[in-house]
């Protein structure tokens, strides 16, 4: 624009406002500036605004009666089988509903134990992940090793020396075996979700102490929902970036274009839960460093394989503190490290991150407060026989392990690829192997599977399911019977592959279609309501 366009701007601005009090041109010109703040505001959030509109719209429908109660029936009907599904495995149980009277004997209760512990399922190896070891000669160990440290807590370190000691050489050598120098540091946690809520708190305070008021995390939107949980409690804005179709890895030019001053750290996955694919860590380290923001790298999954891939022979590019990047790392010791439930690691390359993750309370009138994590009593038996799993397996155990794993997961993905009216999602580079169809409802799949004893995980956007391949799938024939299996449902399935769905099949593909996510959560409530439910009188 020229100065003579500017000029006269400024003249038509100054003749339209000539008769204006002082007074109102403040007013208007702090009212203009609220109004554009607050259109900034609505504008640009993490959902967009038809998102937004077509949410508004839906809540706007559920007052008319006869939506309203189209959804409550739905709703009921769905609560019902909800509950049947949960309390038919305890129906042959005596709810307890107060504590007895008078006490009972060790012996009683032991009793009591054998039969809770009868309507369990037996049969592990048919299971998605869930049960990572659980060999008799490990829950010997483990169960030896609890005995003794039953009543420790790391929180008083001078009582409690031992389990301070193993706790300081777990988090070493996770920290060796992810390739950390001698800065590198950590806590351990009750389990993946604490180690990644950890991290966020971390990166919060961090951003804060540097004048970041609302930080942002940013992650794919394959990043495991203890992100979205993490962002939830400690209020911090989360932004999901989109994943390649083909490959299923975080979408990096958009990761790029979604930074911005407020970035308070960038997530990989390695690999992420619902296809087991590796994001490009390599690309996101380089961007870390480009754009001067923390990566962190959930490893939560595939903590105890990776590492291991390359001596077992399976190749794999860095993921871990050998790039630049790379500034923290969370590993599950509770999955294919075979620790019991639940222990896990946060790692830092050193201590400027970790001292934000601590909390200290130097006033308290009990004493000088200070905690590693969410927690302050700790399990020190959980320590110790994770300490203890750690050194009974060792180096050449966990490559081993890898090996089979990998190669039990690889004879799936292949056979899988064979079965007509299957593909799978992307190329799955550890244990999780997923799959979907484009001629029937997957979870159809999943269904008549579960009638085989299959226990595998539900899917979505797209529909599909995956198996996470542990070391009880590479016992003898076990792969075998899973893909025969797979071959017998396919083929059933497709005998009317437009079958109306029920179960499983009616519940996620109904959950999928409905534009108003909020009518899902509610499910899921009522889902979580059962479980801490007992049967009505």
């Amino acid at each position: 624009m020229s100065i003579l366009t500017d000029n006269a701007l400024v003249h038509s601005v100054d003749r339209a406002m000539k008769d204006w009090k002082p007074w109102q041109i403040v007013v208007a010109s702090s009212l203009t500036a609220l109004a554009g703040a607050a259109a900034v505001e609505f504008i640009f959030q993490d959902d967009t605004v038809y998102f937004r509109i077509k949410k508004f719209a839906m809540r706007q429908a559920r007052r008319i009666p006869a939506v309203r109660d189209k959804i409550e029936k739905e709703f009921a009907s769905s609560k019902t089988r909800i509950e049947h599904d949960m309390f038919k495995a305890s129906k042959s149980l005596t709810p307890i509903r107060a504590l007895p009277q008078h006490t009972r004997s060790a012996e009683d209760v032991l009793n009591l134990v054998k039969e809770y512990k009868h309507i369990e399922l037996a049969e592990w190896n048919q299971l998605s992940g869930t049960v990572y070891c659980g060999t008799d000669d490990i829950t010997q160990l483990v169960t030896s090793v609890y005995s003794q440290f039953a009543w420790s807590n790391p929180l008083h370190a001078d009582v409690f020396p031992a389990v301070r000691q193993m706790e300081a050489e777990v988090i070493r050598m996770c920290c060796t075996l992810f390739n950390g120098d001698a800065d590198t540091c950590g806590s351990m946690t009750s389990g993946g979700t604490e180690s990644i809520l950890m991290a966020c708190k971390t990166y919060r305070d961090r951003a804060i102490s540097r004048g970041i008021a609302k930080p942002i995390i940013l992650v794919a939107s394959t990043a495991h929902a203890a992100f979205d949980k993490a962002a939830e409690y400690l209020n911090i804005r989360i932004k999901h970036i989109p994943f390649d179709p083909v490959t299923c890895q975080v979408n990096i030019r958009a990761m790029e274009k979604a930074i911005n001053r407020r970035t308070c750290v960038i997530v990989g996955s390695a690999p992420q839960y619902p296809h087991g694919v590796i994001d490009p860590i390599a690309e996101l380290s380089a961007l870390g460093m480009k754009h001067n923001v923390p990566v962190h790298v959930d490893c939560c999954l595939g903590g105890f394989l990776l590492p291991f891939m390359d001596k077992a022979g399976f190749p794999l590019a860095p993921f871990d503190f050998r790039l630049k990047g790379v500034t923290s790392i969370s590993a599950d010791t509770h999955k294919y490290a075979c620790a019991p439930k639940g222990s896990s690691v946060i790692m830092y390359r050193n201590h400027s991150y970790i001292h934000h993750q601590y909390t200290v309370q130097p006033d308290w009138p009990g004493g000088i407060y200070a905690s590693p994590s969410m927690s302050g009593s700790r399990v020190g038996a959980s320590i110790a026989t994770t300490w203890a799993v750690l050194l009974y397996i060792g180096e050449d155990g966990y490559v081993k392990a890898t090996r089979d794993i990998l190669t039990a997961a690889r004879r799936i993905e292949a056979g899988i690829r064979l079965v007509p009216n299957l593909y799978v999602l992307g190329k799955p580079q550890v244990s999780v192997v997923s799959f979907a169809s484009k001629d029937f409802n997957i979870y159809r799949l999943s269904d008549a599977m579960a009638k085989r004893g299959w226990n595998l995980n539900a899917l979505q956007y797209p529909a599909s399911v995956h198996i996470c391949v542990t070391r009880r799938h590479t016992s003898p024939g076990v792969v075998e019977k899973f893909l025969q299996d797979i071959r017998d449902c396919t083929e059933e399935i497709m005998k009317d592959p437009g079958q109306p769905d029920v179960g499983t099949a009616a519940i996620y593909g109904m959950a999928q279609s409905v534009p108003d996510r909020s009518i899902v959560g509610e499910m899921a409530w009522a889902y979580l309501d059962t479980c801490a439910a007992l049967p009505q009188l």
